[in-house]
């Protein structure tokens, strides 16, 4: 049948050809029509999947928690990292048509008012004492904020120190704050002094410096990046408010939304490059294989128009590519054109043989057609054991790759025959074969003992190595370190602060809250939980006392009841020479107060000196936060209890469902990056509430989903493969031929990644079963020559066509590790080292394990193995079969 089906392809050229054209084009159009790739990891995953179902039953529940892009805003000082955020977090509710919601969730008026309520009992007490016991400084500040007055108060310092009041090195921080502000001034550069750092004693927080905005944009599903248009928005607006680094400011973008569009322009960074390179190669290694140029030109149109369609038929059965699925292309390719490198290969040998076009490409017909249907077989079934796993990513990946191979079999004995037959390419002086390598077949007959013991030892010295085999489940591992949002991901998560590796945990009422909450935080694996109790304190009414108390104690301070009139230069001048005159006083010494004093006492006298405009400056880097720092003050004094009630809508939205349910934030201990800590934190919230979800969850369950899966399309695949050689091959030795050596060559594989360190990830993990299909191919191909008594096996083209097969096929794959993307790249590495060990096992072990062949060719063959030929007229470049 494959032989008439050639046949026909070359009598009806041209009708081949008019047909092949317009799939081509049909397919060009509606894979340029539907393309599109979704960058979602989550959805990867089956939905039927438990933990993914409550995945989605949480993304209902807050769905303004989806589809975020979080803008990470970095400020010199926590003043100008908060205006900035408001500023920022402001502009963007003006773009209502671009941008759904804008939430912030570390700061606003709510947290202005109410930030002293939100502390616990313990820090509450911490810091009004610290308040009280800077009243003798806020006092003078608050009625005279200017210049003037933080000369006054450094005056009083310096008394402080002389009378025993005060410590020098108490005075140390503020001066050399203060001193480094005015120096700036002096040299002409921006400027603005932290007030609440300097009350803070010069400490600050990540938190403080650092505030996040929570941006809901309106994506476009039809574009690749869905998210672009509203990331440009988001930056633009950045650009209008001045959030740069002239500014003291940075901004940077990640979540979900900036990742999957990060993913999608990392996936197509350098692609062009990449397939350049690579298509130059493939072209270098046909031309090798060939040495034909029509030959290499209808081999290259073969494969190329079945890529086309096979895109075509994915996209319409899958509805978009994800970064796994998206391989399918190089996958085609080296297979693709693995089967044309033999159907053409067999075509020299034959045309070599039996002159005329037509002849050669009959004969090509009958002596590749078997195995290379066995193989695309077995292909098929490899690539289609993928199917009922739940990782639906591989899923995919498997459904289009195994259509593929039914194109790439289909076009590789249709498409091809007809464009060589139109070709008309110009007979074979030599035969097809590379007889040198005959003396290797004889050596590894002669000596197919040895080499046998030599494997075995290999194999069984290496199976400490499998024990040790190390698997990355951290799937951000798989992501570019050198983009935007995945860096700052990398960066947020050092800090426990501002770490996204949290669980949520959804109690069924408010009232349920306080009791769950306990049994989380008596975790060892709990560092702290946030819930609506965080904004809503139970314990307010102890709270509002302390406050109340503190505020009656520094309401004169904070209020004077006289204010003296800003003060004039001349004023200005005096107060700064004056207090430069009494740190002079104190400036004796070797001990770091006494030195900050001499400096900043310099600088008060260069700054008296200079221009008014100086002056000036000074005033405004010194006060401008400090006036800020006074009416804040008066706010968080002044707090009124807070209810479900009167909380903020998008606040309390964040914490309760529209039905009542209560959200829980949990946060680990330790590092939150490490795998091991995650496994364990999701393992115990887990244990608390089976239904809680989040990243740990969603990392430690993916792993489980995933490896999983590879375990169930790796058994199948191999079950598969097994049913139908033996159905095939009809005879239990030579499956066990065909398939021993693949296990022996995966087992290296894995042997070689410890080796190496290169450890299994939820990407490159896809290339075992793969390779599992496609290795086979390599195998059948030797088996099927052994069995129609093939000799000098590796002298034959059947090798020099597997060798150039092979070489492509390994330049398609490597071309996955030319990728900027860590998790494609890693992929094409595995299967590149995969396919070098399927090759050596196919090369060395497979001969060794077979012997010699069989003195007389199997006489019950299927049809097309070397069918027709009587056995005594096998001969070493006749029987070369793939």
């Amino acid at each position: 049948m494959i032989e008439r089906l050639v046949a026909f392809s070359v009598r009806r050229r041209w009708l081949v050809l008019v047909a092949a054209a317009l799939l081509t084009v049909a397919g060009a159009g509606a894979a340029a029509h539907l393309f599109r790739i979704n960058t979602d990891v989550e959805r990867l995953i089956e939905p039927s999947v438990p933990w993914r179902q409550d995945e989605i039953a949480f993304e209902k529940a807050f769905p303004q928690r989806t589809n975020l892009v979080a803008a990470v805003i970095d400020g010199q000082t926590p003043e100008i990292a908060e205006e900035a955020a408001a500023r920022f977090a402001e502009a963007l509710k003006s773009h209502r048509s671009e941008i759904e919601t804008v939430y912030r969730p570390d700061g606003g008026p709510f947290f202005d008012r109410n930030g002293l309520l939100l502390m616990s009992q313990e820090e509450l007490e911490q810091t009004t004492q610290r308040l009280i016991e800077q009243q003798g400084l806020l006092g003078p500040l608050a009625a005279d904020p200017s210049l003037r007055g933080v000369m006054r108060v450094l005056t009083l310092g310096v008394k402080g120190v002389k009378s025993g009041d005060a410590k020098l090195e108490d005075l140390a921080q503020p001066m050399t704050q203060i001193d480094d502000t005015l120096r700036k001034v002096l040299d002409g550069q921006r400027a603005r002094m932290s007030w609440q750092t300097l009350l803070a004693g010069g400490r600050s927080e990540t938190t403080d410096t650092r505030k996040f905005v929570m941006i809901q944009p309106v994506l476009d599903y039809n574009a690749l990046e869905p998210g672009r248009e509203a990331t440009k928005l988001i930056r633009r607006v950045a650009a209008e408010q001045n959030i740069d680094a002239a500014h003291g400011l940075r901004i940077r973008l990640t979540g979900p939304v900036a990742v999957a569009d990060d993913e999608f322009a990392t996936l197509a960074d350098d692609a062009f490059l990449n397939y350049s390179l690579t298509t130059a190669a493939i072209v270098l290694f046909l031309g090798l294989a060939l040495r034909s140029a029509p030959l290499v030109a209808a081999v290259l149109i073969t494969t190329f128009a079945g890529l086309v369609v096979t895109a075509a038929l994915g996209l319409l059965m899958v509805g978009e590519l994800n970064p796994i699925s998206v391989a399918f292309a190089a996958l085609f390719v080296g297979l693709g054109i693995d089967f044309g490198i033999q159907f053409a290969v067999r075509y020299r040998a034959d045309r070599y043989e039996l002159g005329s076009v037509d002849a050669a490409l009959r004969g090509a017909a009958r002596g590749v057609g078997w195995s290379l249907t066995l193989a695309a077989v077995s292909l098929l079934a490899g690539f289609f054991a993928f199917l009922p796993t739940q990782f639906r990513g591989v899923s995919e990946l498997g459904l289009i790759a195994g259509v593929g191979m039914i194109v790439a079999y289909l076009f590789s004995l249709t498409l091809l025959p007809a464009l060589i037959a139109v070709f008309n390419p110009k007979g074979e002086k030599r035969a097809v074969e590379t007889t040198w390598m005959a003396g290797v077949d004889h050596w590894i007959i002669e000596h197919r003992k040895w080499v046998l013991i030599f494997v075995g030892l290999i194999t069984v010295a290496g199976i400490p190595l499998l024990l040790k085999l190390p698997f990355d489940s951290n799937p951000m591992h798989l992501r570019s370190p050198k983009v935007e949002s995945i860096a700052t991901y990398l960066d947020l998560i050092k800090d426990p602060a501002t770490s996204p590796n949290s669980i949520d945990v959804l109690a069924p009422n408010v009232e349920a809250v306080p009791a769950l909450s306990e049994r989380l935080l008596k975790l060892d694996s709990v560092a702290k939980v946030i819930s609506i109790d965080t904004f809503v304190p139970r314990d307010q009414d102890q709270k509002l006392a302390t406050i109340q108390e503190t505020a009656q104690l520094l309401a004169p301070a904070l209020n004077p009841a006289r204010k003296p009139p800003p003060p004039t230069d001349a004023e200005n001048v005096k107060a700064l020479k004056d207090t430069a005159a009494a740190l002079k006083t104190i400036a004796s010494g070797d001990n770091a107060g006494a030195k900050a004093a001499a400096r900043l006492s310099g600088t008060l006298d260069t700054l008296a000196d200079a221009p008014a405009e100086k002056r000036e400056a000074a005033s405004v880097a010194l006060t401008t936060d400090l006036k800020t720092l006074m009416s804040r003050l008066s706010g968080l004094l002044d707090p009124k209890k807070i209810t479900l009630d009167n909380l903020p809508k998008p606040l309390k939205a964040e914490w309760v469902t529209s039905d009542g349910r209560a959200r829980i934030e949990v946060h680990p201990k330790g590092d939150s990056n490490d795998d091991q800590v995650l496994r364990h934190f999701a393992k115990e919230v887990l244990s608390i509430d089976p239904h809680a979800t989040g990243a740990p969850v969603a990392t430690t369950e993916s792993s489980y989903t995933i490896l999983g899966a590879f375990v169930q399309a790796g058994l199948t695949a191999l079950a598969l493969i097994f049913i139908l050689l033996s159905v095939a091959l009809r005879k239990p030795w030579d499956v066990a031929m065909t398939l021993g050596p693949l296990v022996l060559a995966t087992l290296w594989t894995l042997m070689a990644l410890k080796v190496i360190g290169m450890p299994l990830n939820f990407a490159n993990i896809i290339a075992l079963p793969l390779m599992l299909a496609v290795g086979v191919a390599f195998h059948i191909y030797y088996v099927i020559a052994w069995r129609a008594g093939v000799v000098d096996m590796l002298a034959s083209s059947l090798t020099r066509a597997i060798f150039f097969s092979a070489l492509t096929t390994g330049t398609a794959f490597g071309s996955l590790m030319l990728s900027s993307h860590p998790g494609t790249a890693s992929m094409g590495e595995l299967l590149a080292l995969s396919l070098f060990f399927t090759l050596v096992a196919a090369f060395f072990v497979v001969p060794a394990f077979l012997g010699p062949p069989p003195k007389q060719p199997d006489a019950d063959r299927p049809e097309g193995e070397e069918a027709g030929r009587p056995p005594g007229e096998v001969t070493r470049e006749h029987a070369v079969v793939k």
